[in-house]
């Protein structure tokens, strides 16, 4: 290591150079007079400080606006002002580093920057203090700066006691706010604040506003800490003091509550018939209770934990009541129609009559809603005598709401699935998972991945939730699932499921069931009984096409709601004994119609055709409109349609152009139109590949100016080969269009198969049309 010294020639204010190398400096600050030491480490800087040590010694620290430090630093990042330093001592050391003890001279501004070698130059000007001297005002100052200095010093260990007595004897206003400044604990940028003042009296009130927000942080620090050693010993206090009572109740035999609650507790572990490892879990959380102290959060943790280990139905199960012919009646009873989740379930129900053990399928439930979905479950837990519990899983994002959150904080529970378990009381009960569709994820963790392994009868019986933290089985419980639509379930989950339709209900369907089950359900609701209103069939058949165009129920029952409350309200106000509700009647109580009365004659003009869509609601007609104006630029989509549907549109488009003579169309028809096609109703998105057949057929009608036949709807998937493509959901859409007043379908002749679901009925008073080809589509619903 070599050393060298500053001479002994002192050097002044008068020796500083009108050029000085710059040493940009980072997380410091140095003010004048005051010594700092410093290490370098770049080899510009090691360079400076060896061309430095061999002239004048002399130099420029400038503070850098950027922290890192092995950075090569650029004019822009350096402050204006800085302070001139002289170099005391330099040790260079054998890792080619370079340790300095400067003293700051004075202040200098850079009036240039100069490029002369690798490290920066700069022309400068030295600053001098203005308003330095001893007035009134800056004696004030000084005299404040002194008397919070050494309150400072007391509450600061790093700084030593002479350091304040050293202050007291400066006299110069400029030597003691560079010397407080720079030895209190405040942000470097502050600091530069205060280098970069001039005025010595604008430099003493901003030190003053700095050590006095250094001594409010230092004396609030002091206060918490004197608050925590007092809480720290009150609580040791009462540690000692309740074991000394302890001790005292256990030589005169008198039994606390704390020793009750405890073998209340372990009574409830002997007696439950837990398994093994929940016994050991709970034996040692026991002991652990024991060593707390009542008061204590963790106390309270580990009694709830407890309480829900005790509470949970380990081996307590209802006994199956396994009776097929009574099970067919208790079905039929609670749902009219729905002829193959009732198959379906019976034949559930055999097996395990059959089979004790049997784990079967997870049943799902899909279907509009209104349907009877959660229904079905609650009638199977009343065909097997068993509980029935759900949960509603729509907008669950966080995990811990299916396996639990973990026991580290007071609020912590388990998961919805052991909590439905406690509420049941026994461990086999009918468990109803409602809208499994609707779960998403989010930062959170996924639910639907935990739903795999509570749904998976191979995995169940081992369920770990995260505050339990010990296995519970969930192989008897009998899971049933719910769903609006199936493609927004992850594949995994669907997988691990069995999915039973259930379609909407045609009208002679509703019109039954409201008979037997909404009117009746509705006068005990509204107070009123069987001979103080009836109900005509035709009124119903009003309700249903005139006010509750719907696939599933709920509707239709709110709207007979009404009507009964309109006839509450008569009866109480004195104005009839009982009514008869006719088909005359219903508007008085429900207003005018709120649908059309036969939609499919708005087809009356070429250019427009009804199509047919599934949505989660069920089915719906689905009317696509089309103009031809002069121009040529191309083809227009409005009415929301989404990507599917746009591209059904140009494919449709693409073939009548490449098929112009097979369709007996004008070829210079595209050169001089537009097309404007438009799908009514466009504040609802639409979206889906069943409209390609309604697209071709309508820019075909309005091309070849024929119109569609009367009556006619259709669905089906088109491709550029002139090939149609079977859809799904074909019962909805029959049942929509039969509704609707719809009295021929042309259908994919893939989807033939599909209509042994339709009933019966339906189909006798409609005509059907099968084909997979696009030019007999044409062929049939043009005019």
């Amino acid at each position: 290591m070599d050393e060298l010294n500053h001479p002994s020639v002192p050097i002044t204010t008068d020796d500083i150079p009108d050029e000085l190398p710059i040493l940009p400096i980072v997380d410091t600050n140095l003010f004048p007079k005051m010594v700092l030491p410093l290490v370098l480490i770049q080899k510009e800087a090691i360079d400076l400080i060896d061309d430095a040590m061999s002239g004048n010694r002399m130099l420029g620290l400038l503070l850098s606006k950027r922290s890192d430090i092995d950075s090569r630093h650029t004019a822009n990042d350096l402050c204006r002002i800085g302070t001139v330093a002289v170099i005391l001592k330099m040790s260079k050391m054998n890792d080619e580093k370079a340790q300095l003890l400067i003293q700051g001279l004075n202040r200098f501004k850079v009036v240039e920057f100069l490029k002369k070698r690798d490290y920066m130059h700069a022309a400068i000007s030295v600053l001098k203090s203005r308003n330095n001297d001893r007035n009134k005002e800056n004696r004030a100052l000084m005299a404040n700066i002194v008397e919070q200095y050494e309150k400072i010093v007391k509450l600061s260990p790093g700084l030593p006691a002479e350091i304040g007595q050293m202050v007291k004897t400066l006299e110069e206003p400029s030597a003691l706010a560079d010397m407080v400044a720079s030895t209190i604990n405040a942000p470097v940028n502050e600091k530069q604040k205060v280098l970069e003042l001039i005025d010595v009296n604008r430099r003493l009130k901003k030190v003053t506003r700095l050590v006095n927000d250094q001594l409010d942080i230092l004396e609030m620090g002091s206060k918490i800490q004197n608050q925590v050693r007092e809480d720290m010993d009150k609580r040791q206090r009462e540690y000692y003091l309740r074991q000394q009572l302890k001790a005292i109740k256990e030589e005169l035999g008198e039994n606390d509550q704390e020793a009750v609650e405890l073998r209340e507790y372990k009574t409830l572990i002997r007696n439950n018939s837990m398994p093994e490892e929940a016994t050991k879990e709970a034996e040692r959380e026991l002991d652990r209770l024991a060593r707390m102290h009542p008061s204590s959060s963790e106390y309270v943790v580990s009694s709830t934990y407890l309480d829900w280990l005790t509470s949970l139905p380990w081996n307590k199960y209802a006994q199956d009541r396994l009776d097929i012919a009574k099970a067919r009646k208790i079905l039929d009873q609670d749902h009219y129609g729905l002829e193959k989740p009732k198959k379906r379930i019976l034949e559930f129900l055999a097996v395990r009559k059959l089979k004790k053990d049997s784990k079967g399928p997870i049943l799902c439930f899909a279907g509009p809603p209104g349907t009877g979905k959660t229904s079905l479950g609650k009638s199977i837990a009343r065909a097997l005598g068993r509980k029935f519990v759900r949960i509603a899983l729509g907008g669950v994002r966080d995990e811990a709401e299916i396996r639990g959150h973990r026991r580290t904080y007071v609020g912590a529970m388990p998961g919805r699935i052991i909590q439905q378990l406690r509420t049941a009381g026994n461990k086999n009960p009918v468990f109803m998972l409602d809208e499994i569709d609707k779960v998403s994820s989010s930062y959170h963790g996924d639910p639907s991945s935990a739903l795999l392994e509570v749904l998976d009868p191979e995995q169940n019986q081992h369920f770990v939730d995260h505050y339990l933290d010990v296995p519970f089985d969930l192989s008897d419980v009998m899971f049933l699932t719910t769903a609006n639509v199936l493609h927004t379930i992850p594949p995994p989950l669907r997988d691990r499921m069995e999915v039973l339709e259930l379609t909407g209900y045609t009208q002679e369907e509703k019109l039954k069931i409201a008979g037997r089950y909404i009117i009746p359900k509705q006068r005990e609701a509204n107070g009123i009984n069987s001979g103080q209103i009836k109900i005509t069939p035709g009124a119903i058949k009003q309700i249903i096409s005139g006010y509750t165009r719907e696939s599933g129920l709920r509707n239709l029952e709110r709207q007979i709601g009404a009507v009964c409350r309109g006839v509450a309200a008569k009866i109480v106000e004195d104005q009839v004994e009982n009514l008869t509700i006719g088909q005359k009647e219903i508007a008085e109580y429900l207003g005018p119609v709120q649908n059309m009365p036969d939609m499919a004659t708005r087809i009356n003009t070429p250019g427009v055709a009804v199509g047919l869509a599934w949505t989660p609601v069920g089915g719906e007609v689905l009317f696509v409109e089309a103009v031809a104006m002069k121009g040529g630029k191309g083809l227009t989509l409005t009415g929301q349609l989404g990507d599917i549907m746009k591209e059904s549109a140009s494919t449709a488009l693409s073939f009548i152009r490449s098929n112009t003579d097979r369709l007996a169309v004008d070829d210079t028809f595209f050169d001089t139109h537009d097309i404007h096609i438009h799908v009514p109703e466009g504040s609802i998105p639409k979206d889906g590949p069943s409209a390609g057949v309604t697209m071709l057929t309508t820019l075909a009608s309005l091309i070849t100016k024929r119109k569609v036949k009367s009556r006619m709807a259709m669905t089906g998937e088109i491709t550029l080969r002139g090939e149609v493509l079977p859809v799904g959901g074909i019962k909805d859409k029959v049942i929509a269009a039969h509704r609707a007043g719809i009295r021929s379908l042309i259908l994919p002749l893939w989807n033939e198969k599909d209509m042994e679901d339709v009933p019966e009925h339906i189909k006798s008073t409609m005509t059907f049309y099968f084909t997979d080809k696009m030019t007999d589509v044409l062929n049939t619903a043009l005019e």
